[in-house]
């Protein structure tokens, strides 16, 4: 966190100059100095500085990390409102539920508002085998969340007891 407000700060700062550099072009444009194409130039470069550098802060955003979650498998994603994940057969109810919210922050995108939803679905499954050569997927539950806010204090987590009582033993504590 502390290096993306570093990195931010420069970004103001060589904003703040390019800024200062587009003035200076102006003004060598109005008097026609002999260094008015060289300003453009500057100007130009010191643009595309400023938005590489403010560009690079973004990358450097760090999801959190919620306590107890187990690792998960996107195996469905539309791009919109509409997500499915895959977890070990082997979770507990609280696994379970930090699981739903990891992935919740995980896979929040604002650019997911634009297909027509105001909350996201993400839906959790696992795959049983009760016999030999025969493969159950099993929907354990969901957490729907808001698309309009990346911090979202009211997403609605459900998971349901009945298929969770088919989960084996250590799992359904």
């Amino acid at each position: 966190m502390v290096l993306t407000a570093q990195i931010t700060a420069i970004a103001q700062w060589v904003g703040y100059f390019t800024i200062f550099c587009a003035v200076l072009m102006v003004l060598g444009l109005l008097f026609k100095w002999g260094i008015r194409f060289r300003l453009v130039g500057i100007t130009s470069f010191m643009a595309v500085l400023t938005g590489g550098i403010y560009a690079l802060s973004l990358g450097f955003y760090v999801r959190p990390s919620i306590p107890n979650a187990a690792q998960f498998s996107r195996v469905f994603d539309n791009g919109g409102p509409d997500v499915v994940i895959a977890v070990s057969p082997d979770l507990t109810r609280t696994e379970l539920e930090a699981t739903l919210r990891q992935a919740a922050g995980d896979l929040y995108s604002s650019g997911r508002l634009a297909q027509g939803a105001d909350k996201m679905t993400i839906r959790m499954r696992t795959i049983l085998h009760p016999e030999p050569g025969v493969s159950v997927p099993l929907y354990l539950g969901e957490v729907r969340r808001s698309l309009a806010s990346r911090y979202d204090d009211q997403m609605e987590i459900s998971l349901d007891p009945a298929k969770l009582a088919q989960l084996p033993k250590a799992a359904a504590s």
